[in-house]
């Protein structure tokens, strides 16, 4: 072996359906010798010892205060050097970080370092044309129409007075009220002439119970425990004591089905014909959607079954911090507090969402090698597209929009994306 050669071990293990790679290098001591000379000159000229001027301490009190920094600066810069250009040389691509054991650094000898790291597996491609999966037919119901008119005719309900009576089921119970938290914990709560839908399925069934019955002037003091699973927050879990007076009795009115109706919905509608076709044509293509998306999610499923291989954990792992961080930003959204987050079990929330990653990382590898293997890619068009959708979203300019995507290396996992998508359109296209 000749004094600038790099002596390299590689365990790369091609049976045993790992992932993991190793090199054992060597790095010439002369390389090293050179590089300690090079740290340790910029030591000396950098450097302020007490008794002597800067940049004139000997070389050897220099070696000596500063021996730990300057062997760590040697193998920061020699180290990843070589594990690259033997990586290269292998033709090994790392997709981890590298862990560095058995190192040998002594002077005037080599250095000596094991360093392990993982690789994308290697994997033959099974059949993904022409899978089967099943493609239901769009079916909307007169039915479904029928409730989601319903739905619009609520949304333009007004509440009109009835004469003074005892409440019943179905009435709508005006009252004012304040609220008091049990525990003295939270704010008080104060509304004044809102409606209680009693018996309503929204509504607390504590308020139903005691406003039945009643009639305008009758005021009432009663508790509410509010299920641990509400969904505001500021109330959720907790009892409030209520103080409620009963002004009025008012009922819903809806609107009549008649083509004036249909008019006011919208300029674009003259009958009642019209609300129906539109909204038979927008839940036939939120079904055709939904059911493309379920066949879609299944030919992946197929995809996944269809190809064994080992996976990197590095890349598990990546897409776990990535499914984490999204639930928690959707946390975020419904109100969770940061304190709150910071005292979740995250080693049991890791191990609940690895079995999801681990699919999700073996489908991707999959859908990336079919891509390449049918010539798909997202295009300049596609992704600037995307740029402009995005602009207008956060009402930004879009140079800056694709400025910022670019320093964030967001522009290439736009284009990984695009290309999925489109790699899986053809799955589907071309499925029986």
């Amino acid at each position: 072996m000749s004094p600038t050669e790099t002596s390299i071990t590689p365990s790369t293990h091609p049976a045993d359906d790992s992932c993991k790679r190793e090199l054992s290098i060597e790095i010439p001591a002369d390389v090293v010798a050179k590089e300690s000379a090079a740290v340790l000159a910029k030591y000396q000229k950098l450097v302020r010892l007490p008794g002597f001027r800067q940049g004139k301490a000997p070389a050897s009190v220099v070696r000596l205060r500063f021996a730990q920094e300057i062997q760590q600066e040697i193998l920061d810069h020699l180290l990843p050097r070589y594990l690259q250009q033997e990586s290269t040389k292998q033709g090994l691509n790392p997709i981890s970080q590298p862990q560095v054991t058995d190192l040998h650094f002594h002077e005037g000898e080599p250095v000596r370092f094991k360093a392990s790291f993982e690789v994308l597996p290697t994997f033959e491609l099974g059949t993904y044309k022409g899978m089967a999966v099943e493609k239901p037919e769009v079916n909307v119901t007169e039915e479904q129409v029928d409730e989601v008119i319903h739905r619009m005719r609520e949304q333009q309900a007004t509440f009109v007075p009835v004469e003074v009576r005892a409440i019943a089921d179905g009435d709508f119970a005006q009252v004012s009220l304040s609220g008091t938290p049990k525990d003295g914990e939270g704010d008080p709560i104060t509304m004044e002439e809102i409606l209680v839908d009693i018996g309503g399925t929204n509504t607390l069934p504590e308020f139903s119970a005691h406003l039945r019955g009643s009639e305008p002037g009758n005021e009432h003091t009663f508790d509410v425990v509010y299920p641990d699973e509400y969904s505001d927050e500021r109330l959720k879990g907790k009892t409030f004591e209520y103080h409620v007076k009963v002004t009025g009795v008012k009922q819903k009115q809806l609107p009549e089905l008649t083509d004036d109706f249909a008019k006011e919905v919208s300029t674009e509608f003259n009958t009642v014909a019209d609300i129906r076709t539109r909204i038979r044509e927008n839940m036939e293509g939120e079904q055709r959607g939904n059911l493309r998306r379920q066949a879609k999610d299944k030919l992946v499923e197929e995809l996944i079954a269809r190809h064994e291989f080992p996976i990197p954990e590095a890349l598990v792992e990546h897409q776990i911090d990535i499914r984490l961080d999204r639930g928690l930003r959707a946390l975020a959204a419904q109100g969770m507090s940061t304190e709150q987050m910071r005292n979740m079990d995250f080693d049991r929330l890791r191990a609940a969402q690895r079995e999801q990653a681990a699919k999700d990382v073996r489908a991707s590898l999959i859908i990336e090698k079919i891509a390449d293997a049918e010539k798909i890619d997202g295009t300049e068009e596609e992704v600037e597209h995307e740029v402009e959708n995005l602009a207008q979203q956060s009402k930004q300019t879009v140079e800056a929009v694709r400025k910022r995507l670019t320093d964030d290396g967001a522009l290439d996992r736009i284009r990984d994306r695009i290309r999925s998508e489109k790699t899986v359109d053809f799955l589907y296209e071309q499925s029986a």
